[in-house]
């Protein structure tokens, strides 16, 4: 499962030739979820408020990146990191 950013603790990754709806995974701690790339909620898993809020800023800046990742991930080819929340 290659990871595509890290910041704040949160270790965002994806799978490849995952299943849909297009998402990412996110780990905190002890803490897991799957968010969708394009509503930015989570279908699995769960957050702490924070963790969730600093993931949803993140990925709103990113969606387009995490688009691409998404399709390059289903044809199993390279993902590109994306840069951490600052």
């Amino acid at each position: 499962m290659p990871e595509i950013s890290r910041f704040y603790g949160l270790v965002i990754t994806m799978h490849y030739n995952d299943h849909n709806p297009p998402h990412f995974h996110v780990r905190y701690g002890e803490h897991k979820a799957l968010v969708t790339i394009q509503l930015l909620t989570v279908i699995q898993g769960e957050l702490r408020s924070r963790a969730l809020d600093l993931v949803v800023e993140w990925a709103t800046l990113h969606q387009d990146e995490l688009m691409q990742n998404w399709e390059l991930a289903r044809q199993e080819q390279t993902l590109q990191s994306i840069d951490p929340l600052e």
